[in-house]
Order: C-alpha cells, then structure tokens, then sequence
C-alpha cells in the first residue's frame, strides 16, 4: 500500500531519486548482463509504464565503421519480432559532433513524448539541463559508448580506460619479449577529440606507458575514422620512423595498410576487432591483442530502455565486458571472416544478454536517419 501511495503521490523525478537513494538494497535486472561497474554507486528505477512504448536513438557522428555498425545493431534490435512487438514508435537519428544539434534532437523527442531516449553523447558535459528536462517529462534517458559526467541515468558502457589498458599492456609486453627490455617509441592513434571514450582509451593506455621512461609515444588523432587513421599513419612513419609497438582505438585496418605500405617491420600491436583489422593482424603474425569496444551495445543501451520502462532497476553504470583475444590464437571463420566486407564488425553481440545478430542481421540494415 505505502509503495502504491508512493507512485501515485509522487512526481516521476522525484520517484526516480528516492529508488536511487535505496541502490545498494535493490535488486536489479539480469545482472549477468548488465553488470554493475566496480565504481557503482547507484540503482536507477522508474515507475512502469504500459507498452508500447515510444523510443528514439540520438546518435552523434556517423562518421566511421564502428559507428556504421552501431548504428544498424540499433535498427536490427527494433527489427526483431519480440522488440518490434515492444515499440509503437522506434526513431534512429544521427546529428553529427554538434552538441547544441543532439541536444535539441533530444528535447523535441521529449517534447513529442517519447518513452525512452538513448544517447550516444558528442561531448561529457553539455547534457545537465536536458537530463533535468527529461526527469520533469518523466522520459527516460539512456546513455552508451561516449556517455555523459551524470550519476542521474543509466549508463551503458565497456570499462574504456581498462580498453585501452589492455591493448597498451599486450604492446609492452610485446616490446619486452621482442627487445628483452621495455625502450623506443610507439605509436598511438587516438580518437574524436573530446569525447569521454577517446579521454578514457588514452588514459588507460598511458596508465601502462608513463611506468616506462625510456619508452616514447607519439600520439596522432585518428577520428575513430580507418582513412584518418591511415594517414596518420603514414605521415608518423614519415617524419619519426619505425616504432616498436602500435595502438590504435579504432580504424586500425587503415594504420596496418599504412605500415605495409612503408614496409615497416612487424611490430607488437594493440589494436581494435573489426573484420578487416583482424585478418591483417592474423594474416601479418602480428603480436598484440584486438580488443573490441561492441557496436552491439547500441542495442544493449534500447534494451536498458525498455527494461527501465517496465520499472525494472539496473545499476547506474554498467560495465560489459570487454571482447577481446590474443593476435596469435585468431582463426578464420571465427574470428574473422574473409568473405565478408573488411569493415565488418567481428563482435555482433553479448550472448549472456540476447542472441547475438547474424551478418545478415546487421548487413541487411544501413546508417541513414529514420526520424
């Protein structure tokens, strides 16, 4: 009775930050999947709603394959027969790296009443107002990938700086095996300037190489973007020349293309699980690790929506694991796929969450707007 009175007595901002208030005593939602980051510090819980439900997608740049990528995980989540069933309205939009355009793209979704918005944010810090906007209208908001400074929504993520941390790890350590000690320089392709993915990615990986003095790092901003990516490469190659080791955040096929087009010697590397990426750092015996930020979490992200309308608790960061795999133990047909276009990309899902998207799931879908 008293929870009843609660509900229908209280505002839904106000809802939502007393259930906050309770996180550690609250149970939430299949936490094999959506796990609890280390740093948690909060349950987030809303009132249920009735379906279906209203749901939009603001995407910021759409300017790169794991974008592309993200992008059609979305579409393929709302095409399933069971989610499809769940939506009276599903809008994909992207804006570009204008923060002033996502915001206003999420107030019209709010002032449209929409259920649930999913974010992919150009920028940390810019959302605050929007998000009081969005507890006012009682409309849930969802952030993944680059997700915002705010402990007042869910937010759908991988451990980034533990991303980055990974692929520096497995350089160094292929400079030691290499060398027998840890010295010279390594190349660090960075991504969107500004962007709390490429601030974490590049602080995980400097975790590892600021222990070392003797090593070097040239950084280069590569947009998450393979043709940035490739020319950065080249001019480095150009004006440092060869290095011993390589990290690139994501549009490492176009790094690696660049490395054999200078000739320059196999060198340890610590670099993103796109299809094309994995087949040249299998195909080169190239020492390192590919560890994958998931395009899939795009849908993981409208799933937390809709788990959230349904006034289901999740945690208010979670973390989902990390995919990744040892450059030596790659196989074709497995973790790559010849037959396939090389930007496709190899980790399609999280199986303890949802089955995982087929190629044709994903192939069948594009980038363009839908709102």
């Amino acid at each position: 009775m008293l929870r009843n009175f609660l509900i229908a007595s209280l505002s839904a901002t106000s809802l939502a930050t007393l259930m906050m208030g309770n996180a550690l005593a609250a149970d939430t939602y299949k936490p094999e999947c959506f796990s609890a980051a280390s740093d948690n510090k909060s349950t987030i819980q809303y009132p249920a709603k009735t379906g279906p439900y209203k749901i939009a997608l603001v995407n910021g740049y759409v300017g790169n394959d794991w974008r592309i990528s993200a992008i059609q995980s979305a579409k393929a989540w709302g095409a399933r027969p069971d989610n499809a069933k769940q939506l009276s309205d599903f809008k994909v939009i992207s804006v570009g790296n204008d923060s002033a355009a996502q915001i206003a793209a999420i107030d019209n979704y709010i002032a449209a009443g929409y259920d649930a918005v999913v974010i992919n944010a150009v920028n940390p810090t810019a959302f605050d107002a929007v998000v009081k906007r969005a507890q006012r209208a009682g409309t849930v908001l969802v952030t993944f990938d680059n997700v915002l400074d705010s402990d007042k929504i869910v937010q759908v993520n991988e451990d980034q700086f533990e991303l980055g941390r990974l692929k520096a790890q497995a350089v160094v350590d292929g400079i030691k095996a290499a060398k027998g000690e840890v010295k010279g320089q390594v190349l660090e392709i960075s991504g969107l300037p500004g962007n709390s993915v490429d601030r974490d990615n590049h602080n995980g990986m400097h975790s590892v190489l600021d222990q070392y003095k003797d090593l070097k790092t040239v950084q280069v901003v590569g947009n998450w973007d393979s043709g940035t990516a490739e020319k950065g490469t080249a001019d480095a190659i150009a004006t440092n020349g060869n290095f011993d080791g390589l990290m690139v955040q994501e549009g490492a096929i176009g790094a690696l293309h660049a490395m054999q087009a200078a000739h320059h010697p196999v060198v340890p590397i610590g670099v993103d699980a796109g299809n094309g990426t994995r087949q040249l750092a299998a195909e080169g015996k190239y020492p390192g690790i590919t560890a994958a930020q998931a395009p899939a979490m795009a849908a993981l992200a409208l799933e937390a929506a809709v788990v959230l309308l349904k006034g289901d608790g999740l945690p208010q960061k979670v973390f989902l694991p990390i995919p990744h795999k040892p450059n030596s133990e790659l196989k074709s047909g497995t973790d790559y796929f010849p037959d396939l276009p090389p930007n496709f990309y190899t980790t399609t899902g999280y199986p303890q969450c949802f089955p995982v998207f087929t190629p044709q799931e994903l192939m069948g879908q594009n980038e363009k707007n839908n709102g």
